[in-house]
C-alpha cells in the first residue's frame, strides 16, 4: 500500500477539528460575547457545538 489512504484521513481529521473550532467560537462569540469563553469553547470544538445543538438552540 502506498499509504494515500492514511494521508486522506489524516488531512479529513485536520480539517474537521479547524472547522469544529472556528464554528465553536462563532457560537460562543455570538451568544456571550467574550473573546475567553469563545477561546476555551474553541478548545472544546465539537463537545460544545453538540452541547449548543442540544441544549441550547
Amino acid at each position: 500500500m502506498n499509504g494515500r489512504g492514511y494521508s486522506v484521513r489524516i488531512e479529513g481529521a485536520k480539517y474537521g477539528a479547524s472547522f469544529g473550532s472556528a464554528l465553536a467560537i462563532a457560537i460562543s462569540y455570538s451568544n456571550n460575547h467574550s473573546i475567553i469563553w469563545a477561546v476555551i469553547d474553541g478548545i472544546l470544538s465539537w463537545l460544545y457545538v453538540i452541547y449548543f445543538a442540544l441544549f441550547q438552540a
